[in-house]
Formats: C-alpha cells, sequence, structure tokens
C-alpha cells in the first residue's frame, strides 16, 4: 500500500481531553459533529458556509492543534496581540501521516496587518523580508504566499478572498495547485468564494446548522445564490 505524503490524514476528539457538549464552541453542531465522528482530510479540503457556523472556528482550531499560532505564521511564530480563538484545539488530536513534513503555515485576512508588523519586528536572520507593509492588502497577501507557501506541509487559510481581487484569487488558485501537485503538501481553506470553492481536487465540506457534509461544487448554495443574482441582480436589489 502507497503511503500518504501529506501530514494530517484525520481530525478526531483527544481521547484524554474530551469537550463538553454543552458549552461553547461543541453546541455549534459541525464542532458537535468533528467531536463525534472526527474528520478524514485529504490532499485538500475547503470548508463553505454561512457567517457564524463555525468554519473559521474549525480551521483556526487545525492551525493550533498542528502548532501554528492562531493569529497567522509558522510552527515558529509568537505573535499575538488579544486571546480570542476558542478552546477547541484543546480537545482534538491529528493523526498524522507517518514520516510526512511538520512545516505548514497558517494565513487568516482579519490579523494580517498586525501579522506584518510582527514579521517586521522579527526580521529573518537568513534573507531579506518582503515590506508587506509598503504594499496593498491584496499585494501582501499574494507575496506573503509566495514567500512563504512552499516545499511540503500543512497550508491553512482562513477567507482569504477578503484580501484578494477576482484575478487575485485565480492567482492563489494557481500557488495552491501548484503547492498540491508534488503530493506532499496539503491545503484547508475556509471561504465564501465561488471561486476558491472550485480548488481542483479539494474536498468540498458544505458547513451549517446540520453539521458538516461532502457537496459537489455546483450543488453548493454558495455557487447557486451568485450565478442567481449575476444572471438578474434587480431581482434582489429591489427587495433590499
Amino acid at each position: 500500500m502507497q503511503l500518504k505524503r501529506f501530514p494530517v490524514r484525520r481530525v478526531v476528539e483527544h481521547p484524554l481531553h474530551a469537550a463538553r457538549r454543552d458549552a461553547w464552541p461543541a453546541t455549534l453542531q459541525p464542532v458537535r459533529q468533528l467531536l463525534d465522528e472526527g474528520l478524514d482530510l485529504g490532499p485538500a479540503t475547503v470548508l463553505v458556509g454561512e457567517n457564524g457556523s463555525g468554519k473559521s472556528t474549525i480551521v483556526e482550531a487545525l492551525a493550533l492543534a498542528y502548532g501554528l499560532s492562531p493569529e497567522g505564521g509558522s510552527t515558529g511564530a509568537r505573535h499575538s496581540t488579544r486571546i480570542t480563538e476558542s478552546p477547541l484545539a484543546d480537545h482534538l488530536q491529528l493523526v498524522r501521516n507517518p514520516g510526512t513534513s511538520r512545516r505548514g503555515y497558517f494565513l487568516r485576512a482579519e490579523t494580517m496587518h498586525g501579522f506584518y508588523s510582527y514579521l517586521e519586528a522579527n526580521p529573518s536572520m537568513s534573507r531579506m523580508d518582503v515590506p508587506f507593509h509598503e504594499m496593498s492588502h491584496g499585494e501582501s497577501f499574494l507575496s506573503l504566499i509566495g514567500d512563504r507557501f512552499n516545499g511540503p506541509g500543512l497550508w491553512l487559510l482562513d477567507e482569504p478572498e477578503s484580501a484578494l481581487s477576482f484575478s487575485g484569487c485565480l492567482a492563489l488558485l494557481a500557488a495552491l495547485q501548484e503547492l498540491l501537485a508534488s503530493g506532499t503538501s496539503q491545503v484547508v481553506m475556509s471561504t465564501h468564494s465561488p471561486l476558491l470553492a472550485r480548488l481542483p481536487g479539494a474536498r468540498i465540506l458544505d458547513v451549517g446548522p446540520w453539521g458538516f457534509r461532502s457537496v459537489e461544487w455546483e450543488d453548493l448554495d454558495l455557487v447557486r445564490n451568485w450565478q442567481a443574482f449575476l444572471d438578474s441582480p434587480d431581482r434582489y436589489l429591489r427587495h433590499l
């Protein structure tokens, strides 16, 4: 049997640190399902859902359980401004594929400004850092991905579309495809973008009050709603 070469094959509840089901975030149905049933991860997983559905909570917890900073960065980053993350990571155990990379990076658009300041205050000792604060939000986001997302590892992104234009989203997809091509990298991403949800080869999880379920891209409410709006925007705008 050929061994899988990407880092994490499954996420389960930690057998020695069970979470209370009557306390947040286990009161969110997707989180409860994750704790009750576990979640198999392939090379690429995309979580799609409404605001407050729990998708970002899950991605953040995966990052923390892997040893990444909740506000972004690699396993070596210690950037923290205000602790707001959920305790979910304390109750998770990652089942890793043997012999795979422990490298990784977590990017979340809402904390990028502070993270750039952290990088400026902690410059690399071996190379010239990219001047992220001198770029636009989208340019700096893509530059960081190009500079830091390379080689084998686990790459997590939380709603990256908030920093990116249409062409920027396409550029991100190209970068993620290149990472996945080696078979040694793994991507987990939450998004509201139908474009990013179409990451080739990704398993799409529709996250909501039902928990999470695998869905084909064309069957996502996200995709159908955008298609309907673009076909006839006035049908929506007149009801505002």
